[in-house]
C-alpha cells in the first residue's frame, strides 16, 4: 500500500513539473513575441524621426516604415503561432504517450497479479486432489468426483496457457491461420458438449441450427467460442443458465453466448474486448480471469472477417454474438 502511495505521489509531482515546464516555455514564448513587436515599434519610430519632415518623399518614406514594421510583426506572429501550435502538438503527444505507457504498465502488473492467481488455483486444487487420493481409501463415487474436479482444473490451465500462447504469436505475427471449410454448428456442438461433462451442475441450453458452414481456422473458432462460454459460466451465478445459439439471419450468420449475469455497463461495452480488461476491477485481486480471453476472441473473430458485440441479456445478463458474413 505504502508503496502503491508514494508511486502515485511521485506521478503526480512529475506531472506537476511537467505542465509546469510546459507553462513556463509558452510563457517565454509570449514574453519573447511581445519584446520582438516592442523592439520592432522602436525600431520603426526611430528611422521615422530620421526621416526630414520638409522632404518631399517624407510620406512615401514613412509609409514604407510602417509597411515593413507591419510585414515584420505578421512575420513574428505567424513564427510564435507556429512554435505555439509545435510545442502544444508535442506536449500534447508526450503527454497521451506516457500516459499510454503507464496505463499499459499498470495493466500489465494487473495481468501478472492475475496469472499468478490464476495459475495457483488450480495448482493448488490439483495438488490436493491427487494427494487426498494417494493418502486415503475412498469410496467409488468420491474417487470419481476428486477425479473430475482435478480434470476440471486441467483443462483450465490447459486453457490458459492455450490463450497466452495465441495472444503472443498473434501480436508477433508468428500464427499461421488455416484456411478450411468449417460445419459451424458441428464446433459448436462439440464445444457446448465439453462444457456439460466439465460442469454437469450448471445449466447449459442449446439451439444450434444445423448445417451451418463457413471458412477460417478450427482451432481458433474453437478457442473463441470456449472463451465465452467460459465467460458466461465464470461471471453467472451457479444457478443461472447459459444459452448458446447458433441461427442464420439473412445472409449472416449468429453466433451468440448469453448469461444471466449481472451484465455490462454501457461505458464498458467496447472496453471490455481490450488486453487485459476486466470489468470493474482496478486492484484485480478479487476478480476471475486474466483480460486476455474476449481481446483473443476479437482477433479471432477479425481474422475470419466476423465482427463482435455484446448486448444486454433481459432481465440480466449479457449477450456475446459474432456476425459472420456469408
Amino acid at each position: 500500500m505504502s508503496f502503491t502511495f508514494y508511486r502515485k505521489k511521485r506521478l503526480k509531482f512529475i506531472f506537476i513539473v511537467y505542465w509546469f515546464l510546459l507553462a513556463y516555455i509558452i510563457a517565454a514564448l509570449v514574453w519573447w513575441f511581445i519584446s520582438l513587436s516592442n523592439q520592432n515599434h522602436l525600431m520603426a519610430q526611430y528611422r521615422i524621426e530620421q526621416l526630414k519632415k520638409t522632404d518631399s518623399g517624407y510620406a512615401i518614406e514613412a509609409e514604407k516604415i510602417k509597411s515593413a514594421e507591419s510585414r515584420k510583426e505578421s512575420q513574428y506572429l505567424g513564427e510564435g503561432a507556429i512554435f505555439l501550435l509545435l510545442i502544444l502538438a508535442g506536449a500534447v503527444f508526450i503527454f497521451r504517450a506516457v500516459r499510454r505507457q503507464l496505463k499499459s504498465t499498470q495493466q500489465q502488473q494487473n495481468f501478472m497479479i492475475a496469472i499468478t492467481h490464476e495459475l495457483k488455483t488450480p495448482i493448488a486444487i490439483t495438488k490436493l486432489n491427487l494427494e487426498t487420493l494417494q493418502k486415503r481409501k475412498l469410496e467409488e463415487g468420491q474417487q470419481q468426483r476428486l477425479i473430475q474436479t482435478t480434470i476440471q482444473e486441467a483443462n483450465r490451465l490447459n486453457t490458459l496457457c492455450n490463450n497466452m500462447l495465441l495472444a503472443s504469436q498473434i501480436e508477433a505475427g508468428g500464427y499461421a491461420t488455416i484456411n478450411e471449410e468449417i460445419d459451424l454448428s458441428e464446433t459448436l456442438a462439440e464445444c457446448a458438449s465439453d462444457f456439460t461433462i466439465r460442469f454437469p451442475q450448471r445449466i447449459i441450453n442449446k439451439r444450434i441450427k444445423n448445417g451451418l458452414f463457413v471458412h477460417g481456422d478450427k482451432l481458433l473458432l474453437q478457442m473463441a467460442i470456449n472463451n465465452l462460454i467460459d465467460n458466461a459460466i465464470k461471471y453467472s451465478p451457479k444457478d443461472a443458465a447459459t444459452t448458446i445459439v447458433l441461427e442464420q439471419t439473412g445472409k449472416s450468420i449468429l453466433l451468440s453466448v448469453m448469461d444471466e449475469g449481472k451484465g455490462i455497463e454501457a461505458n464498458e461495452k467496447k472496453k471490455v474486448f481490450d488486453k487485459y480488461y476486466r470489468i470493474g476491477n482496478k486492484a484485480t485481486k478479487g476478480a476471475k480471469g486474466t483480460g486476455l480471453g474476449l481481446y483473443l476472441t476479437k482477433n479471432i473473430a477479425g481474422q475470419h472477417n466476423a465482427t463482435i458485440f455484446v448486448t444486454d441479456n433481459k432481465p440480466t445478463g449479457s449477450i456475446f454474438t459474432i456476425r459472420f458474413d456469408t
